[in-house]
């Protein structure tokens, strides 16, 4: 009989650059915390990017509208561009690409991919064509998910499960500060002379684009050559069936994954609330106090974007003493409370509310998609490409405020999110209330911690019901 590979097993292969069965056990599953600060901090530069990408896709936004003389739901069409590509991407050809060849050939496929949308916005900006630079936001969107398919459950199984939310956030918490440079090179670059003779040229966000490009495709390179180790399906069901007596785990059919489709479900409702907020931002705080300029309102945003860089910073040392489970109720309510303010009141306090919103909202995305992806075991890959997916709410719900904001004003456009995050709300609720024991088991397993006893152990028959299992050949 074979032994079972080990975590040493999956070290030792972390540059192999052949594709991974992904019923095939690696030992990844029991990778230490030392062991996997390597790939999860090269990962964590891809988060800087796209939180890079977003950022100034709000900005964007505002600049389309100046400069294009287009309406506030017009502009909306990029948010629709960029989140649709989100839709499609995971349920179909990244989700493949991710478990047919592993996760190092799928963050080059997604790099590859994002660098030629953003060489897509010179044509676009030559042609002065906003339906050019939607079809560039796609292609961008289409590279970008392609990289959330895999980076985010890299990320939360890339190590032990007991510290799965607190790496995710850790590791999100440099996309938010990709969200604050952006808004703030845009302040200096594409807002500079909006108001003076070179108002309509767009050549900056051409430049922009061209160097981001650049940037990705030798990012392409590095990940070529990195240390990745391979986290397989079947290495997940091993895990599990590890943590089941902490856990209750039982092997289910994927169309019994309840609470991962309530988590996808509330994702949903959750990002596009979550993007509504931050495409009009900049609409709002100059509605909210009319003397300010775009500038001073880019400007603004990247402050509201420090405040959630820093909320990821907050709840990532949270999760060292406390549920995650709870800190996702605890910042879900802070968010309701702070939107349905920021309704009702105008000038500084107005800009203050919204800015508080994004403190709140700063841990609920990696923390619905870890919650959501525990106790999926073979599942796992298959559920984090429809989480993933869920990302597609924000090509819903801005439009739907842009309409609003164009018919009333930015102020009561804002119950759009609201009634997101209410829906949103419905997920930790259900958690803490029907979830918490399971949930809790995982949060104090000790697999990757404690040295394993059963580094030896034969395959059982348990791991037959994850497919063809097979050892990885170490890599000489």
């Amino acid at each position: 009989m074979d032994r079972r590979p080990s975590a040493a097993d999956a070290m030792a292969n972390r540059h192999r650059r052949q594709s991974v069965d992904d019923h095939a056990v690696t030992g990844a599953g029991e990778i230490t915390t030392r062991q996997s600060i390597v790939p999860v901090a090269l990962v964590t530069v891809l988060f800087f990017m796209w939180g890079f990408a977003y950022g100034l896709l709000d900005v964007l936004n505002k600049h389309f509208q100046e400069t294009l003389h287009i309406s506030a739901a017009k502009a909306a069409g990029l948010q629709g561009a960029y989140f649709g590509a989100y839709f499609i991407g995971p349920l179909t050809y990244s989700g493949w690409i991710v478990r047919k060849f592993g996760y190092r050939w799928t963050f080059i496929t997604g790099l590859t991919v994002y660098g030629i949308g953003a060489l897509l916005f010179w044509p676009s900006g030559m042609k002065r064509s906003f339906a050019g630079f939607c079809g560039s936001m796609f292609v961008v969107g289409s590279g970008l998910s392609t990289l959330e398919t895999s980076a985010n459950p890299f990320i939360a199984t890339c190590g032990p499960p007991k510290w799965s939310e607190l790496r995710l956030n850790l590791s999100q918490a440099f996309q938010a500060i990709g969200t604050v440079v952006a808004p703030i090179l845009a302040s200096f670059v594409l807002f500079k002379n909006i108001h003076g003779e070179d108002a309509n040229s767009l050549k900056s966000v051409q430049w922009v684009y061209l160097g981001i490009a650049c940037f990705v495709f030798l990012l392409a390179i590095v990940f070529f050559f990195a240390p990745i180790p391979e986290v397989t399906d079947a290495d997940m069901a091993a895990q599990s069936e590890q943590t089941s007596s902490d856990t209750g785990f039982t092997d289910k059919p994927f169309r019994r994954q309840y609470t991962l489709f309530w988590g996808v479900f509330a994702q949903f409702c959750y990002v596009g609330a979550q993007v509504s907020i931050a495409g009009y931002f900049i609409h709002y705080v100059i509605e909210a106090k009319p003397s300010l300029t775009s500038a001073e309102g880019s400007n603004l945003l990247a402050m509201a974007q420090g405040l959630f860089a820093i909320g990821r910073f907050v709840a990532a040392l949270l999760m060292k003493v406390t549920k995650p489970r709870l800190i996702l109720f605890t910042f879900m309510t802070g968010i309701i409370i702070f939107i349905a303010a920021s309704i009702g009141t105008h000038g500084n306090a107005a800009i203050a509310m919204l800015s508080l919103v994004l403190f709140f909202e700063s841990c609920i995305f990696p923390t619905i998609f870890t919650l959501s992806l525990r106790g999926l075991g073979r599942h796992t890959k298959r559920g984090a490409s429809f989480l993933v997916a869920s990302v597609s709410g924000g090509a819903v719900f801005p439009p739907i405020l842009g309409a609003v904001v164009d018919a009333k004003n930015t102020r009561i456009a804002m119950s759009v999110p609201l009634a997101g995050f209410l829906i949103a709300y419905s997920f930790p609720i259900y958690l803490n209330l029907c979830k918490a024991k399971e949930l809790d088991g995982f949060t104090e397993s000790r697999v990757g911690i404690d040295a394993p006893s059963d580094s030896k152990a034969e395959f059982n028959e348990k791991d037959l019901e994850t497919g063809r299992i097979e050892e990885v050949p170490k890599s000489g």
